[in-house]
């Protein structure tokens, strides 16, 4: 049945029964009636119930809304649609859509304008490396309000880094030509705050969108990866421009991997696939900088000073210490600090630290403050263990076991297996805890296990790195300290017992859960054969997805309290992808890509108890 509605009248009339607490949602911490008669001239009534459908009618006339037209056509069907559908096609059809940017002509303005820098003059830095590009932005910027184009030096050292601080920016990413026209190549943000393109979250935004299909758009993610690599020497963390001296978990050959089975273009392959070796070679194999002694890796950003893009404040229980020992009032030393007037070189080190946990995509966790270039993360390691053999698979099955890298080099499969195998037998050294059954960051300094019990413990499965006795343990002994109702945490409970109760609570820590863990271990799991507990895992978090999406007006957050399974979340950040009227034009990046890719390995049956809301601990007792 459709209704024919004055868009505005209906719209308020409803937001003033059922919005009782004025956000502009309607939620199950409203207390109106939940109850709403719907009729239009033409003598159709319906009446909408519950917090659900009355959340679906107002996102429908917010949709509506956008047409600048007076009345719309409201379909029932759309008001009443089963939570999981709904949920899924707006996902689809619609926040991919609104998390899709471009850097070029059209899409400029949606980039500059930009709710983290407040300047009047919006920075746009072009690789010195790419002078089509440079040329493009140039001529952009004449007829661009703010826009300010600068062209980088060829050498990006920590402290020419340091020095654009004081001018803050966007860096330019792919450009491609189309009939004549010079167009950005597409990427898909995160959301909320976050308009721009991140590194990891790349990854797992790109498996949502082969899930549903749109390979072109993952495709276009892989050329801006490779872009960064030959024109900023790294897959960024982000591409804003205090993010030049740091990348990200390596994810690049996976995503390759993920295309080539899709779309098994051979000159495509070929093209990303030296990249990703070049990338291999350059940023994470040089020994002293992200390569250690030990023969595995760590996270070791470079960059002077504090990140800049933390929020006033952060490091006060830091920075407070310091303005004691140099008795000078703590706003004072930390612009002396920011502004190098006062160097201390213990302060500098935590620095390091701290920068090199954001390069892991951890940021922040306890796990990792103050020590992370001192450890060889079992998160690296798995993940270059998978590049090892991942560059083998494509070079066995594409290119008949050679590849030509250059003129002067041709690569076999045996040549990176060799590599996987030596990286194997060292995690299985210094990072496996046979006793505890956990696989532990390894300190390479002290020359001992740190232990900290993390959900980054799973990434062996999905590398397929672990032996069966291995993975059995991790399923059997390990899984059930991290399991909770709606998934696992960022760590054990038992990891963070001993943690200052004055400490910040970091977000990547119990109680929190996070897509990238939840993916992970579900592509993990079904390696082994462990298809009943995939199922379950899958259900919990896809459980608490739709949950959140039912009770709070399609809210698609950034990540969970799992102890409460909420969205609510009291902890360093907030939490992104929760503040809108109305409707979410967007859910939240690596959250959509879970939805959509655990529904598509999920069983038709928990779909079914997906869209009433089955408690899971009901279900798996």
């Amino acid at each position: 049945m459709k209704f024919n509605l004055h868009i505005h009248n209906t719209l308020q009339k409803l937001l003033a029964q059922e919005d009782t607490d004025g956000d502009r949602k309607i939620t199950i911490d409203d207390k109106g009636p939940k109850r709403f008669l719907l009729e239009d001239p033409e003598g159709n009534v319906a009446v909408i119930k519950g917090t659900y459908q009355l959340s679906n009618l107002l996102q429908e006339l917010a949709l509506a809304r956008k047409s600048n037209l007076e009345t719309t056509e409201i379909d029932l069907s759309n008001i009443t649609e089963l939570p999981v559908s709904r949920i899924s096609r707006k996902i689809k059809d619609y926040y991919w859509d609104g998390l899709t940017r471009t850097i070029d002509e059209a899409g400029i303005k949606k980039i500059i304008e930009d709710d983290k820098i407040d300047n009047p003059v919006a920075y746009l830095y072009v690789p010195a490396t790419d002078d089509l590009a440079y040329d493009y932005f140039k001529k952009l910027e004449a007829t661009t309000p703010k826009l300010k184009v600068i062209q980088l030096p060829v050498e990006i050292t920590s402290e020419f880094a340091l020095s654009i601080n004081k001018k803050p920016g966007i860096l330019a990413l792919a450009l491609k030509e189309e009939n004549g026209t010079i167009k950005g190549v597409p990427f898909v943000v995160p959301g909320g705050r976050f308009n721009e393109m991140y590194g990891w979250d790349s990854y797992f935004i790109a498996l949502g969108l082969i899930t549903d299909g749109k390979i072109s758009e993952a495709k276009d993610i892989a050329e801006n990866f490779k872009y960064q690599i030959d024109h900023y020497g790294k897959i960024l963390n982000a591409n804003r421009s205090y993010y030049l001296t740091r990348t990200q978990p390596p994810l690049y050959t996976s995503l390759i991997m993920d295309i080539a089975e899709k779309d098994a273009d051979k000159n495509w392959i070929s093209r990303h696939l030296k990249t990703a070796i070049k990338e291999y070679e350059t940023v994470w194999m040089q020994l002293g900088k992200r390569l250690t002694d030990s023969g595995l890796n760590r996270y070791k950003a470079e960059g002077i000073g504090l990140p800049f893009e933390v929020e006033p404040g952060h490091f006060d229980d830091i920075l407070e210490q310091y303005a004691l020992k140099y008795n000078i009032p703590l706003r004072e030393f930390e612009t002396k600090y920011l502004e190098r007037e006062i160097t201390d070189p213990e302060l500098d080190a935590y620095f390091i630290h701290d920068r090199s946990m954001r390069e892991s995509g951890h940021d922040t966790t306890n796990r990792l403050v103050d020590i992370c270039a001192d450890l060889n993360t079992i998160a690296v390691n798995s993940l270059l263990y998978k590049y090892e053999t991942d560059i083998a698979f494509l070079i066995g099955k594409y290119f008949d076991n050679a590849f030509q890298l250059d003129e002067n080099h041709i690569h076999s499969a045996a040549y990176w297996e060799k590599k996987s195998q030596f990286r194997k037998e060292k995690i299985n050294e210094l990072n496996w805890n046979a006793s505890e059954s956990i696989y532990f960051d390894y300190n390479f300094v002290k020359k001992e296990a740190h232990h900290f019990e993390a959900a980054t413990t799973f990434y062996p499965l999905w590398a397929k790195l672990c032996t069966t006795e291995q993975a059995e343990k991790l399923v059997s002994e390990t899984l059930p300290k991290f399991k909770m109702k709606g998934g696992i945490a960022g760590s054990s409970k038992n990891a963070i017992q001993n943690i200052d109760e004055n400490a910040p609570v970091r977000q990547w820590d119990y109680p929190f859960g996070w897509s990238p863990h939840q993916i992970l271990l579900w592509k993990g799991l079904l390696n082994y054969g462990f298809d009943d507990v995939a199922q379950e895992m899958i259900y919990r978090w896809l459980w608490l997805i739709t949950k959140s999406a039912v009770e709070y007006n399609g809210t698609i957050p950034e990540k969970f309290d799992l102890e409460t399974n909420s969205h609510k979340i009291f902890a360093e950040y907030g939490n992104v992808g929760t503040e809108f009227d109305y409707i979410t034009d967007e859910g939240f990046g690596w959250m959509n890509a879970s939805y959509q890719f655990g529904l598509s390995i999920l069983n038709k049956n928990f779909i079914a108890y997906l869209n009433e809301l089955r408690d899971p601990d009901e279900l798996f007792d």
